[in-house]
């Protein structure tokens, strides 16, 4: 049974471009300085989080905008994830402490989670309601159930406090991604590399950078990976100021092409993207204080189909056509 995910990973043609020119949605007088984390529900609300003022607003399609403070004093949040009803979970620091909270639908103040032994670069929830996080600075990433009060974390992948470059090991893990088939995606950022980690298994695939089996592009501190609905990849490769894509055809560049700038085509040390449901580009462009929305300017993808019937003397009927879909 396929179940629809309750983030965005739209269906996007083989020839989708963005505009290279970006709409910035949101700037410093409201974010703050170096933000962080950014996510999009399927109803198209954006939710960002400003270090400075230790907030998360939400952006809503009708043009609604609501603010919500973390309770405790002196937090700085970084990851956002939106659950399938709404609750908004938020990875952040105070006081050298490293906490997960919580936003209900309706609530106003934030409740805590859990703990974790350093920060929590990114969240993510899976179908199974489990909390995924990426912890930067320990070299692993962890999980548990949010129906659960301990705070145990189990182990998914990495070595706790050992950084290293084999199969089994990370180098300062970034963004995370959960696919539907629970099949864990890692932004092993300062290894170069997309690792896959399918689902029960502790040593990883790399899919993208110079070690993989396949031929893909060459990567500089990856900070965030996420999935279209084909499973193409999409990677902000943060040090190279750029978000690239894959597709039948391979790798290329889409955004952020000609390096490091504060122009509408340019980014300086972007970090989380997400996708709205029409397959527009949202992303962190930390360095320059803002964040920046790259339009999808494919209005209809359409694909040939080859249909095979039988007439009623059972010889074969093939048909060919065209379907399309915006």
């Amino acid at each position: 049974m396929f179940i629809a995910p309750f983030y965005n990973t739209p269906k996007l043609c083989v020839t989708t471009s963005w505009n290279p020119n970006a709409t910035t949605i949101v700037n410093n007088t409201i974010i703050g300085t170096t933000p962080w984390g950014i996510f999009v529900d399927k109803n198209n609300t954006v939710y960002t989080a400003s270090r400075q003022y230790g907030r998360i607003d939400s952006w809503f399609a009708d043009g609604r905008i609501t603010t919500r403070y973390i309770s405790r004093s002196s937090s700085q949040p970084y990851s956002i994830f939106v659950s399938f009803n709404g609750d908004i979970y938020v990875s952040s620091i105070s006081s050298s402490s490293y906490y997960i909270d919580k936003f209900t639908v309706n609530g106003i103040n934030s409740i805590l989670v859990g703990t974790t032994s350093r920060l929590c670069y990114s969240l993510f929830i899976d179908f199974n309601d489990i909390l995924y996080c990426s912890i930067n600075d320990d070299h692993q990433v962890v999980k548990k159930p949010l129906d659960s009060d301990s705070n145990i974390w189990t182990n998914v992948a990495g070595i706790s406090g050992s950084s290293g470059s084999s199969s089994t090991m990370f180098n300062q893990p970034a963004g995370i991604f959960v696919d539907v088939n629970l099949d864990l995606y890692v932004a092993d950022w300062n290894n170069d590399r997309i690792q896959l980690f399918h689902l029960g298994t502790s040593t990883g695939i790399t899919v993208v950078g110079s070690t993989s089996s396949n031929t893909t592009i060459s990567l500089n501190g990856p900070s965030g990976v996420v999935l279209d609905a084909d499973k193409y990849l999409f990677i902000v490769d943060q040090l190279n100021h750029r978000i690239v894509g894959s597709g039948p055809n391979g790798f290329r560049c889409l955004v952020g092409c000609s390096g490091s700038g504060n122009a509408a085509y340019s980014m300086s040390s972007p970090r989380p993207m997400a996708f709205d449901s029409y397959g527009n580009i949202y992303v962190v462009d930390r360095d320059n204080d803002r964040i920046q929305k790259f339009i999808a300017m494919q209005d209809a993808c359409c694909e040939l189909f080859v249909h095979n019937a039988r007439d009623h003397n059972m010889k074969s009927i093939f048909s060919i056509g065209i379907n399309c879909y915006y």
